[in-house]
């Protein structure tokens, strides 16, 4: 069969509505992993649903216990064709957030999937049963076309508990480092830079949240009788903080800023146009870094954002001094960025502008990764998407939120290439999420073109990967 054959073929079965009966089953079981009653449901999405289709084309089902969260296990489904063949590892989620039923639109539900044009609405439709989905379909049409072959090698990892920050993912890659090794990660999740524009992005910013917190006294005290005489704790964070971050929303901390834009990067980043939604918040275009584009914050650069502030009683404001205050503030940042000391650059800022009084704790943060653009494994999955969707991609380096790619990347030590099959305005986390079908069909084409090319010549590109990071001593 060829490669065109492969995709009219691949077009008709999602057309036939194949795809949206298997998407239909799998928003319906209820795997929130923000629930603690939902064990059952979460085993009832591997075994009913995931492990069915892995098994009908050869694959190996590894049960990975959680050592972390008992409650959400993994599942590893593995075929290995030949040993001389590459390796891929593909990643899905199928946890998703509370479903917040009560506050769907008149006529949804998040466990039903309903139609409204383009619009799949279901819980999981865009993050990420539909997504994963996409890419069990793509690999499901190559084992047909190829008579029960592949052409390389595969491993498939499912977590449950993506959702609640994948406790234990992170330790089970480095505790299993033969079971999960492979050559290349390809994966979706997040979404694409807009629903018309296929993207490829590259890894991830990293997030960083810490506390700040000033403890003057046990407890308050009349400000009447007190004010003027007694610090007052919320008054000397607000001042803190406005010492790390200006009126303007521009880092002030020198040593949490990311290496200067190479050329490079800003040449990927002319070519990104951020996208104004009608439903979305309009872009503040005097906020943030000075000199830089929109899209060269966001992809590009560091922020330091005010997550909460709490002093006093905000609910019933009494007339007293507090004597505590505490804010909680979290650091997104990019490759470069000397994040696991950011306790010690704070308390050096701050001290050095006075505020020596202020706590500082790093409460959880995850590395930024960012593979190499230059990689030839890059030009190759742009070039592909191109070619099978008549549209050219968008390169993003990295998102500007947040994914466990870090352990694919940094743990695993692969090449890491995501292409999402999603859209900004997809509800995703909140009510009314939906999938649209025409970026699902699309994503169909793409993928079943990408992974028919790794059987084809897969061999040749892992070489040149390979290649790539020896000149570059080692680096992704």
């Amino acid at each position: 069969m060829t490669l065109e054959q492969l995709l009219t073929q691949a077009m008709a079965w999602f057309d036939r509505g194949e795809f949206k009966q298997v998407l239909a089953r799998r928003i319906a079981i209820r795997s929130e992993s923000q629930r603690e009653n939902r064990e059952a449901e979460i085993q009832r999405y591997l075994q009913q649903e995931i492990a069915p289709a892995m098994q009908a084309m050869g694959f190996e089902l590894i049960a990975i216990d959680n050592p972390q969260a008992p409650r959400y296990p993994f599942l590893l489904a593995s075929r290995i064709e030949d040993a001389a063949l590459p390796t891929l590892l593909c990643y899905g989620h199928g946890d998703v957030v509370f479903g917040d039923d009560e506050n769907w639109r008149e006529g949804l539900a998040p466990w039903r999937l309903t139609e409204e044009g383009d619009r799949w609405y279901g819980r999981g439709s865009a993050d990420n049963k539909g997504q994963h989905s996409v890419n069990i379909a793509a690999l499901e049409q190559i084992y047909a076309a190829r008579g029960g072959r592949l052409g390389f090698n595969c491993k498939f990892l499912f977590e449950m508990g993506e959702e609640i920050s994948s406790p234990g993912l992170a330790q089970i890659c480095r505790e299993n480092p033969e079971l999960l090794g492979a050559d290349i990660f390809i994966a979706s999740d997040g979404p694409r830079l807009s629903a018309e524009r296929p993207t490829l992005f590259l890894g991830s910013r990293g997030a960083v949240n810490v506390r700040l917190s000033i403890n003057a006294r046990d407890r308050d005290y009349h400000s009447g009788n007190w004010g003027g005489l007694l610090s007052n704790p919320g008054t000397q964070l607000a001042n803190a903080f406005s010492s790390l971050v200006n009126q303007h929303g521009q880092l002030q901390v020198a040593s949490l800023k990311p290496p200067a834009l190479t050329e490079e990067i800003r040449a990927i980043l002319s070519d990104i146009t951020l996208q104004q939604d009608v439903n979305g918040p309009q872009i503040d275009a005097q906020w943030g870094e000075a000199g830089l584009t929109p899209t060269e914050r966001l992809y590009g650069w560091n922020t330091l954002e005010m997550l909460s502030f709490l002093t006093g009683n905000p609910a019933r404001p009494m007339n007293a001094i507090p004597g505590s205050a505490t804010a909680v503030c979290q650091l997104r940042f990019v490759p470069g960025t000397d994040w696991e000391n950011i306790e010690r650059h704070l308390r050096e800022h701050l001290a050095a502008a006075g505020f020596s009084q202020v706590e500082v704790k790093m409460l959880r943060g995850s590395p930024a990764t960012r593979l190499d653009p230059r990689n030839p494994l890059v030009g190759w999955a742009l070039e592909a998407i191109q070619q099978v969707s008549g549209k050219k991609p968008a390169l993003l380096p990295n998102l500007g939120g947040s994914l466990p790619n870090d352990v694919f990347a940094h743990i695993l030590n692969l090449p890491t290439l995501w292409i999402p099959h999603s859209y900004p305005a997809c509800g995703q986390h909140a009510v009314d999420e939906h999938m649209l079908q025409s970026v699902a069909r699309e994503g169909l084409q793409i993928m079943t073109r990408l992974l028919w090319d790794l059987g084809e010549k897969g061999s040749e590109l892992i070489a040149s990967h390979q290649r790539f990071r020896q000149q570059q001593g080692g680096a992704q």
